[in-house]
């Protein structure tokens, strides 16, 4: 305790003098601050409060020795925009900003978490767990939180606005990488988001048919870093008519469509619930040592990350770039054909065949199976020709958007119904899906399990096939 209390103070003592630095940027900078000779005393507390052998990441090698790391004890803490907000004149309240910079020297270091921002809107106190993943809407005040000096928050030049962001959608999980403190990696290094976390995506995606994006992946350490930028948000501007008559316009964040009511939000649950473990379920198949389940994980994998990237270029029900729908329609091609071919499919012509059969096998109506078959042939028909090289002109402008909206539906119903029937033992659905092609057991294997599913446990809203008569 004597030495917190020695660190509390050499932090007080520090923003003391503060107020004569020079209030010019360049003198102010962290490498600047860490020159001061009163920077030493706070150096020297934090080495008797958080010694190495129990802090080792505020430590680093500097000409043979283990000391604090200045970038960590003023970048990383919040301390040096403190300073600089004293050298500038502004009030601080210098009393939280020691009480934070004591905690974070002494707290143990916070795990790396993976946070995904969606274009989505839920209400406030969202919480769904989602296996490893955790599917949640903060208020701005415990955004505000999860970065240090939560006080100073507000003070700092060019920090996110979070009230932006109360009832934003966010996904979170433990990372599996170290901590790189190199904030934003979106698109910059590693896998894409949906690549990456595409487990936690997929049930929202099979929830609801209204688009869902990722906005932004970002790295957060609790009480230290919230990696989010601030032009990571997309926002829109709103005019309001105030009491007074007057136009106010105020900056909104751009929500899309895909939209969760509290009514909605024990549904919602329910259904990620259900469709999760279905996913970890087909997943366990990477561990079992047996050629078939391993097969059918990869093919599950390789299925939801074709549709997500599809997804992560679906601006809207109709909004994508005329150039890339192409690319998109296969997409969604290779998403069906990962779920829907046999070893056994050896001939193309079979292939295209058996791909329309299989998806439209799992439709509840004559009537919406030859919808689904029609939907593939034409999409199967697109695709040989992208690939080929040849230009799909009967295919553009609006009839080649209300094609891709239908594939996009029909192949979002292909994968979830897939991983409602797909067993969990060694046998495979292929066969199932053909017996029942050629009329035999359907009832029983497909029928019935679909509509216990959608009764169970129903998406936002019930397909067509799946609405009782």
């Amino acid at each position: 305790m004597e030495d917190t209390c020695e660190l509390r103070q050499a932090v007080l003592t520090w923003l003391e003098q503060a107020r004569s630095l020079p209030s010019i940027p360049q003198a102010v900078t962290d490498a600047a601050l860490a020159t001061e000779p009163e920077f030493d005393a706070v150096i020297n507390a934090v080495v008797d409060a958080a010694p190495r052998s129990e802090h080792r990441d505020l430590y680093g090698k500097f000409d043979g020795d283990w000391l604090p790391r200045w970038p960590t004890l003023l970048g990383g803490s919040g301390l040096g925009d403190a300073t600089r907000l004293v050298a500038q004149g502004a009030r601080v309240p210098v009393e939280e900003v020691a009480d934070s910079f004591v905690a974070f020297c002494t707290a143990p270091a916070p795990p790396l978490e993976d946070w995904l921002l969606l274009r989505a809107d839920v209400p406030e106190g969202t919480h769904v767990p989602m296996g490893h993943y955790t599917l949640q809407a903060f208020t701005a005040d415990e955004l505000r939180q999860m970065g240090p000096v939560p006080a100073l928050h507000h003070l700092r030049p060019g920090a996110l606005d979070l009230d932006l962001l109360a009832g934003a959608l966010f996904i979170h999980a433990a990372s599996p990488r170290e901590s790189t403190r190199a904030g934003h990696w979106f698109g910059h290094r590693g896998p894409r988001a949906e690549a990456e976390h595409w487990r936690a995506l997929l049930p929202l995606i099979l929830w609801s048919c209204e688009p869902l994006r990722v906005e932004a992946v970002f790295e957060v350490e609790r009480g230290r870093r919230f990696g989010l930028r601030p032009d990571d948000v997309i926002t829109t501007i709103q005019t309001y008519v105030g009491r007074d008559g007057m136009e106010e316009d105020v900056e909104v964040r751009e929500t899309g469509t895909f939209h969760v009511t509290p009514e909605e939000l024990p549904r919602l649950k329910a259904f990620c619930t259900a469709v999760t473990a279905r996913i970890d379920a087909v997943m366990g198949g990477e561990a079992s040592g047996r050629r078939l389940p391993k097969r059918r994980a990869r093919r599950l994998e390789r299925a939801a990350r074709h549709l997500l990237w599809a997804y992560q270029r679906t601006f809207s029900d109709y909004g994508v770039w005329e150039q890339e729908a192409d690319e998109l329609h296969l997409d969604y091609v290779i998403a069906l054909e990962a779920l829907m071919i046999s070893p056994d499919d050896e001939e193309h012509e079979e292939i295209s065949k058996n791909i329309r059969t299989r998806a439209s096998a799992l439709f509840l109506t004559p009537d919406h199976r030859e919808e689904a078959k029609e939907v593939v042939r034409k999409a199967y028909s697109a695709r040989s020709k992208y690939v080929h090289g040849d230009v799909l002109r009967e295919h553009k402008g609006t009839d080649q958007l209300d094609q891709l909206r239908e594939l996009r539906l029909t192949a979002r119903q292909v994968i979830l119904r897939w991983l409602v029937l797909t067993p969990s033992d060694t046998s495979d659905l292929v066969p199932i899906l053909d017996s029942a092609v050629a009329g035999t057991d359907r009832e029983r294997s497909i029928d019935e399990p679909l509509c216990s599913f959608f009764a169970a446990t129903p998406p936002h809203a019930l397909p067509p096939d799946a609405v009782p008569a």
